[in-house]
């Protein structure tokens, strides 16, 4: 629990082997969904403003 206190740099990971094998599995991915995933992620993020503002709206109209 001290550790999360401590305001010290990022602990170094025990794995670096592991992370490595991480991104290249996330750089994988990335090459082999090129520009579909890039216009899923904006379609989300197009889909999430559209609900934040409605609920705006919502609670503007309410009130």
């Amino acid at each position: 629990m001290a550790e999360f206190f401590n305001g010290g740099p990022p602990m170094n990971s025990n794995d670096p082997g592991g992370h490595k094998a991480n991104h290249d599995v996330n750089a994988q991915k990335y090459h082999t969904e090129g520009p579909p995933g890039l216009w899923r992620q904006i379609s989300d993020l197009v889909i999430a403003v559209a609900v934040i503002a409605f609920f705006i709206l919502v609670i503007m109209w309410i009130f």
